[in-house]
């Protein structure tokens, strides 16, 4: 599944294309792709046709686009959802929803959502204060609206987003009884993380995944907030972590953070701290990659 900075690098790509862009047509190929929308907000094409999208925000793995009129259109990628531009007349095998759009700096373009395992879907959905008052979500150079759509106010905010409360986060992973990979993975207590980059930031501070969280000192627990922030920021420097076709930009091009991994996906190879086999272990429906050694479990 696209993480946090897979998400970004389609935010980011999206941005010039969209923002202050006339939506003219929507196309609805599969209706599957809108298992998210409310039906009782209204028609998906009707309500987005003729709105004018604001700009291109994200928090954690949810995007959205803030309409002219109080909504916004929420995407989540899913498993292997993709947000392609296109020229007008072209077409991407597995286009599940088809948007239209004339933009004042690039004229007229298409925003294709292309989804194989129809996990991903896209909504239009009513917009919310949010509860700080700080913008709903990243939203690149410019500061965003303090709002967010009502399908996102449950998840947390990530911690690249300048609103993280790295106080309030902390003090709340301190009360958490689970392992604190699990920890991680909770998006209503910190949103964008997942297997891959989770693995990543507990080699960097050395810490087991199931070590509990209430476990971790301060000092400690700082260290894997930090370590978390570094893989993802090198992450995304990297275009995100592409293993297969799936996992691309709005152009189609692949991210190289993969050849970057310390250590998932390398099982059996050298830990490259200190030369141990790494192994692998299930942990909740997936793995868990770790060196036993540098991680011991304390």
């Amino acid at each position: 599944m696209p993480e946090l900075p897979e998400v970004e690098v389609v935010r980011a790509g999206l941005e010039p294309a969209v923002t202050r862009a006339l939506i003219t047509s929507v196309d609805v190929l599969d209706a599957r792709s809108l298992k998210r929308h409310p039906a009782a907000s209204g028609v998906f094409v009707d309500l987005l046709e003729g709105r004018r999208i604001l700009a291109a925000t994200r928090r954690g793995k949810f995007l959205w686009f803030p309409l002219d009129n109080d909504t916004a259109l929420v995407t989540h990628l899913g498993m292997s959802g993709q947000m392609l531009l296109r020229s007008p007349g072209t077409d991407d095998r597995l286009t599940r929803i088809r948007i239209g759009i004339e933009s004042p700096d690039h004229g007229e373009l298409l925003v294709n959502f292309v989804d194989q395992r129809i996990f991903g879907g896209m909504a239009v959905d009513t917009l919310l204060p949010t509860p700080d008052g700080r913008p709903g979500g990243f939203s690149g150079a410019a500061q965003g609206p303090a709002r967010v759509p009502s399908q996102v106010a449950h998840i947390a905010r990530d911690p690249l987003d300048e609103a993280f409360d790295d106080a309030g986060f902390l003090e709340r992973l301190g009360r958490k009884g689970t392992g604190v990979k699990r920890a991680l993975l909770d998006q209503t207590l910190i949103s964008g993380i997942g297997n891959i980059y989770a693995d990543e930031a507990l080699w960097a501070a050395k810490i087991h995944y199931e070590q509990p969280a209430s476990s971790l000192s301060k000092r400690r627990a700082g260290l894997l907030l930090a370590e978390v922030r570094a893989v993802l920021e090198k992450a995304l420097a990297e275009g995100g972590t592409s293993f297969d076709a799936q996992y691309v930009n709005v152009n189609g091009a692949s991210g190289y953070f993969a050849h970057s991994l310390n250590a998932y996906g390398r099982q059996g190879q050298p830990c490259p701290r200190c030369g141990t086999p790494l192994r692998r272990e299930k942990f909740m429906n997936r793995s868990s990659h770790f060196c036993p050694r540098c991680q011991r479990r304390r």
